[in-house]
Order: C-alpha cells, then sequence, then structure tokens
C-alpha cells in the first residue's frame, strides 16, 4: 500500500495586502451624507443670520426713537424726511444699511412735520438681499410696531 502522497501541491502563503485609499463607494457614501447634512443645516443657518440683521435693525427703530423722543423736547417737533438721521445725528450701522433702507416719515407718509408731532420710522429690506422674504419693520411715534404688515414684531 501507498500511503504515500504522489503530488504535493505547495500553497503559499500571503499576507493579506492593505487596502489603499477609500473605494468609490466609500466616497459615494461620505458625499451623500455631507449632502443631507448641508441641506438640513444650511436654511437654519440662514434663518438664524436673517434673524440676527432683522433685531440689528429693530434696535436701530427704537435708537431713532429714542433720539426723537430727545429732539421733541428740542425742537417741539420730530425729525422726519430724508435729512432725519442726519438732524438726530446718527448713521447706519453696516450690518443695518447693508440689508435695510431706514425713512423717516410723519405718521401720514409725509416728510414734513405735522401738528400734532408725529413720526413713522420705516426699515425696508433692500430687494435681493436674504432680508427680503422678511417684510418691512416699521415704528410709530405712538409705540406701535408692525413687520411685514403684522401688528408686533
Amino acid at each position: 500500500m501507498n500511503f504515500g502522497y504522489s503530488a504535493i501541491t505547495i500553497v503559499e502563503w500571503r499576507a493579506p495586502t492593505r487596502q489603499q485609499g477609500f473605494s468609490l463607494i466609500e466616497l459615494l457614501i461620505a458625499v451623500v451624507v455631507v449632502a443631507i447634512l448641508t441641506s438640513i443645516a444650511f436654511p437654519s443657518y440662514q434663518g438664524y443670520m436673517r434673524k440676527s440683521t432683522r433685531a440689528a435693525a429693530q434696535a436701530l427703530l427704537i435708537d431713532v426713537a429714542n433720539r426723537q423722543v430727545q429732539y421733541l423736547l428740542d425742537a417741539r417737533n420730530y425729525a422726519v424726511g430724508p435729512a432725519a438721521l442726519t438732524a438726530l445725528s446718527m448713521s447706519l450701522p453696516a450690518e443695518v444699511a447693508s440689508y435695510y433702507t431706514i425713512a423717516v416719515e410723519n405718521a401720514s407718509g409725509g416728510t414734513t412735520p405735522t401738528t400734532p408731532p408725529t413720526f413713522l420710522i420705516k426699515a425696508t429690506p433692500i430687494t435681493g438681499t436674504r432680508q427680503e422674504p422678511d417684510g418691512e419693520l416699521r415704528l410709530a411715534h405712538d409705540g406701535g410696531k408692525w413687520r411685514a404688515g403684522s401688528p408686533g414684531w
């Protein structure tokens, strides 16, 4: 009896080779995950930026109204018209000027002082900016506030 091996095959053992880099599937999965996170985060970021700029504009309107009260004590009327901010010794901050135009009018929309004294401060969003969907902000001499035609801010 022949218990020997007639044909011996020698199999060479090799250590598994390390994969270099990422596969295309792994890369595509990473891109999809980043795209999904971006699609969720970006609108929230835009909303945050819009609220931040709106808050700066509202603070400016309140500051203008406070200065109007002081101006009323000195001049016995409110500063209205295109030169109203100059008369109040104010300038627009860059954060507001980039997104809003500010107008100070009398309560009926005119640019001359009225009797009794009234004012209406309007912050109108500049077309094409992120603030455009926000609508116009208004603050009146009697404390009335409007945003996009609705009462309140």
